[in-house]
């Protein structure tokens, strides 16, 4: 089953809209504007993109005294986890549409961190939030070694660790 849609708060719409829009190629296709929970007089808008093929990203532009201005958006450090831990990573059916979202990137003056994980190639790029997104192609099917071998590693306490194929950094070509 997969997922109607990921929200996250903004405290920059402008900046949002245009990095989801012109960076990641989704196109805004709902807002709701609706008052915030309680008895705060406050108000939201929540803005929803279409990612392709049904899945949604949406912000919340949150105007509540209760909850004030200062609210962190990066969600990895208000957990206190470095800047690679939690992220979103959205589909890439193909080479040809990851490099396309690699140009496009690029285009729009970010450094692109390129990993090939064996099974999937990935690249990556922080939001206006400082958030993580990513764009992965599967590039071959699960082994039955790894279907059968994925719960004991799971719960194994000292794995063997994988190797990652490589990593290629992107330049900007563009400005930011």
């Amino acid at each position: 089953m997969g997922f109607h849609h990921i929200a996250l708060a903004t405290r920059d719409t402008e900046a949002t809209h245009r990095f989801y829009t012109e960076v990641m190629d989704f196109e805004l296709v709902k807002v709701v504007a609706s008052p915030t929970p309680g008895d705060s007089g406050g108000w939201s808008k929540h803005f929803f993109y279409d990612t392709g093929d049904g899945p949604m990203i949406a912000f919340w532009e949150i105007h509540d005294p209760d909850i004030g201005e200062d609210f962190p958006t990066d969600i990895n450090a208000a957990a206190g986890l470095p800047w690679w831990v939690n992220h979103v990573a959205f589909d890439a059916p193909t080479r040809a549409a990851l490099d396309e979202h690699r140009r496009r990137w690029t285009d729009h003056g970010h450094t692109v961190i390129e990993v090939d994980h064996d099974f999937c190639t990935s690249i990556y790029i922080r939001d206006p939030s400082q958030n993580l997104v990513e764009f992965c192609l599967t590039t071959r099917d699960f082994t039955e070694e790894e279907r059968c071998g994925a719960q004991a590693l799971l719960r194994d306490p000292s794995p063997e660790f994988e190797s990652e194929k490589g990593v290629v950094i992107h330049q900007p070509t563009g400005p930011a």
